[in-house]
């Protein structure tokens, strides 16, 4: 009896594989790439960039924010005035946030130590009459801590306490003048010295006197004074 004719599906099932010196079998085909998210699209687009140079981002990229309709105006508004995402959302964050007060900037005198703050045009001072007040003559106005800003001078600045150590009395070391404090009645704010503001933005100036001789008193009956560090 002869042999039988092997088909050729049967002689590729018996077709010897690569471990047994045979012919390599066929690569698999390649995996279907991964469908890309439109922002890697987005960073996809153009020439690549040549070695150790980066790819500039494109101008949608310049800002993450879903702005819709406005997206256009906000970009060229950066470009305009040559500022980043974050300097233009603080832009517009200032204007609402800080509706109805104006940014003053002050600073001690040798100028080591500079900062700016939001509050009314139209200051109301205290004049308190404790001890240490009446020293370094200290009349100031109370923000939140979240309205002040120090621009320079934090490793100029010496901090004297006593007493209850509450209040934090911040002076240059340079030139030893308080520009700023935190006050014992107000330790989530600041105090802020107007005599050290730069001149142009204050309009009107009241003065209120503080019993600091009688501290705990004074201040649990004033009707305000705790709440001038709240946002």
């Amino acid at each position: 009896m002869g042999k039988a004719k092997r088909t050729p599906a049967a002689a590729a099932a018996t077709r010897k594989g690569p471990q047994s010196g045979g012919r390599k079998a066929p690569a698999p085909p390649p995996p279907a790439p991964i469908p890309s998210s439109p922002r890697d699209r987005a960073s996809s687009k153009g020439k690549a960039a040549p070695p150790g140079k980066a790819t500039p981002a494109a101008p949608e990229e310049l800002c993450a924010l879903a702005l819709g309709a406005q997206k256009e105006r906000w970009l060229q508004f950066q470009k305009r005035q040559r500022v980043s995402c974050e300097e233009a959302a603080r832009l517009l964050l200032d204007t609402f946030e800080y509706q109805g007060l104006v940014k003053h900037t002050g600073g001690c005198h040798c100028g080591a130590v500079r900062f700016e703050v939001w509050a009314s045009a139209d200051l109301h001072v205290f004049d308190c009459n404790c001890s240490i007040c009446v020293k370094k003559q200290n009349k100031h106005f109370i923000v939140p801590a979240s309205h002040f800003k120090l621009l320079k001078g934090a490793d100029s600045l010496a901090t004297y306490t006593f007493n209850t150590h509450c209040a934090q009395h911040t002076f240059c070391k340079t030139c030893g003048v308080q520009s700023f404090y935190t006050p014992r009645s107000n330790p989530d704010g600041y105090g802020i010295a107007p005599h050290c503001l730069d001149e142009g933005t204050v309009s009107s100036v009241t003065i209120e006197a503080i019993n600091g001789k009688e501290w705990e008193k004074a201040v649990k009956g004033h009707p305000t004074i705790r709440s001038m560090s709240k946002e």
